[in-house]
């Protein structure tokens, strides 16, 4: 277990994913500034739960996709911890859709959110991440984003964009000894599930080799790696805990 004292901002981590990271991180005594836009009852929840077991964690609204606000996010996060040691871009939406159905206007939210907010967070904590020669950053695709999935083109187009970010940052940022990652998690038991039936469910589960859905907590454990000492060579990189159901 890592306890430097090291600063980390996750954003979208009121819910699924994002819960199980600060949770995590929080726990293994990092400063975590817990980004959420709209779900305010479970944040201040999760916010309270770590302040009560003496974590050192943060929590503000901002929506990624608004350059203001996650500015302004930002500025917090240096004004009460001094700095950013790692962001982690986790902030995202899905919708299962016909690609036909698909309207001008979720398209443009799906990639304003999933694309556009990591362009907007990473472009904020880098003037700090420069000026000091370190820092990590994790983005969080999915597997769709590596293989595409029937009715989530938008989904999946966002998160392969992802992908291509995360390559093409790593290489310009790594003579400055700051790493860009990504984590592309495949079939994770979260709410984001609810649009699959329990027929369906099964059915990834059966085409997984290990049987099973991924639970929020195997992606914490990736970003914790990913975050460590431990991951200092690894740059430009897309894990994908999936169960094997891509390989």
């Amino acid at each position: 277990m890592e306890n430097f004292s090291k600063t980390i901002i996750i954003t979208g981590a009121s819910r699924g994913i994002g819960k199980a990271m600060a949770k995590e991180f929080a726990f293994n005594g990092y400063n975590v500034l817990m980004n959420y836009n709209h779900s305010c009852n479970e944040a201040k929840m999760l916010f309270d739960y770590l302040k009560e077991r003496g974590c050192s964690v943060e929590l503000f609204r901002a929506d990624v996709s608004i350059k203001s606000e996650v500015e302004a996010m930002i500025e917090h996060c240096i004004k009460v911890f001094n700095k950013i040691d790692i962001l982690i871009n986790n902030a995202g939406i899905a919708q299962t859709k016909l690609f036909t159905d698909i309207t001008e206007e979720e398209w443009d939210n799906m990639i304003n959110i999933n694309l556009k907010g990591v362009y907007h967070c990473t472009q904020s904590v880098l003037k700090y991440m420069l000026a000091e020669k370190y820092g990590k950053i994790i983005n969080i695709s999915s597997v769709w984003g590596i293989v595409g999935a029937s009715c989530e083109v938008h989904y999946s187009a966002s998160k392969a964009a992802v992908i291509g970010f995360t390559k093409a940052l790593a290489k310009e940022l790594g003579p400055s000894n700051i790493q860009v990652n990504c984590i592309a998690p495949g079939m994770i038991d979260t709410d984001m599930m609810a649009s699959y039936s329990g027929h369906e469910i099964e059915s990834l589960k059966n085409d997984t080799p290990l049987q099973k859905l991924g639970k929020p907590i195997d992606i914490a454990n990736c970003a914790l790696f990913l975050s460590s000492d431990a991951s200092n060579f690894i740059t430009g990189q897309v894990i994908s805990p999936n169960g094997g159901f891509v390989i």
